[in-house]
């Protein structure tokens, strides 16, 4: 990008597209997985038409970006450990989580990241988030790398033998199975925790209302029956939202 950018807060997104024939009209939101100045990069996964045709762009091609757009993750608290648990391409916004929290003095031992994935193929840039200095727990399925078994198995696991702190703070990010098994998991243990929704968006920018998150009555978010994922997300405190 040629445009001056501020720091972004972690979590944030854009809408991306790409001048190309054929690429369809609703561009596609991605958290911004790291910062450098005014140059961004984004982890994208190819699911779709619309996810080849960015992924096949040559070097130099334009592309469309509508941004920053959302709100990121919250300040993680110094007095509790943070815990980020990560499904596959979920780990995109927690790069820029770490790096913020290192730069703000928080001690790399604080934090760990558990991240899960099918097979060792799809934990994306593994090695990249290890450099950090982070603790990082690998989870697959198939148990070709690490745990075997998923995110919140691994979790369980590390608190049984006391690698993670049982009082914790949570930040989760990756498939809706996994999100709804999350939310279940703090609302039981009364843990503070915040979940990243990342689904469909059409236009990024609250007009449309394709993007409606159920809100708790109690919660900050209660005086409307849904908050826009795009405009009051995409992370959510799961004390104001539901699944």
């Amino acid at each position: 990008m040629d445009e001056a950018l501020p720091d972004l807060g972690a979590g944030r997104f854009f809408m991306l597209g790409a001048s190309v024939p054929g690429f369809p009209a609703i561009p596609r939101p991605f958290s911004v997985y790291r910062q450098e100045g005014a140059e961004l990069e984004f982890l994208i996964k190819v699911m779709g038409r619309g996810t080849r045709m960015l992924a096949e762009l040559e070097a130099g091609a334009e592309v469309r970006a509508t941004g920053p757009l959302g709100n990121g993750w919250p300040t993680s608290k110094s007095e509790q450990h943070l815990v980020m648990l990560a499904g596959g391409i979920g780990s995109a916004p927690f790069f820029m989580v770490i790096e913020q929290a290192l730069s703000r003095g928080v001690a790399p031992a604080e934090m760990t990241l558990i991240y899960g994935a099918a097979n060792a193929g799809l934990l994306y840039d593994i090695e990249r988030f290890s450099a950090l200095g982070v603790r990082v727990v690998a989870a697959t399925d198939d148990g070709s790398m690490g745990f075997h078994g998923n995110a919140l198995q691994a979790l369980h696991e590390e608190w049984g033998s006391g690698g993670i702190p049982t009082a914790c703070q949570l930040f989760a990010c990756g498939p809706d199975p996994m999100l709804h098994a999350v939310e279940r998991l703090a609302r039981e243990r009364e843990l503070e925790c915040w979940l990243s929704l990342e689904g469909m968006m059409g236009c990024g920018v609250g007009i449309c209302n394709g993007c409606p998150v159920p809100t708790r009555l109690e919660g900050e978010k209660g005086d409307w029956p849904n908050a826009k994922s795009c405009v009051e997300g995409p992370v959510f405190s799961v004390a104001d939202v539901t699944l």
